[in-house]
């Protein structure tokens, strides 16, 4: 399952990302977006866990927890497209 985590720290980067939820279970992956120019955390990432039953195990229990000073959001992540068209029906 793919994991969408938002309003993390800034000084979170990928391995400890991918160590939060390695207590839950197996991380496939896990990669915090930056900017393409400074290098810096945009403040979201994506997290993939094989296993359905541990990916739900982390959103619950990381959801709206306080990591590094900021309440993280945890959810399943949409797909690109399923994204996109809700943005654009919401603005027209």
């Amino acid at each position: 399952m793919n994991i969408f985590v938002a309003n993390l720290s800034f000084k979170i980067q990928d391995q400890g990302l991918q160590k939060i939820f390695e207590q839950y279970g197996e991380v496939s992956s896990a990669k915090v977006i930056t900017d393409r120019e400074t290098g810096r955390s945009k403040g979201y990432g994506f997290v993939e866990m094989p296993s359905d039953e541990d990916a739900l195990a982390a959103i619950r229990a990381l959801d709206g927890r306080d990591l590094e000073g900021k309440a993280v959001v945890v959810k399943q992540a949409r797909p690109r497209e399923e994204f996109k068209d809700s943005y654009r029906k919401s603005r027209y």
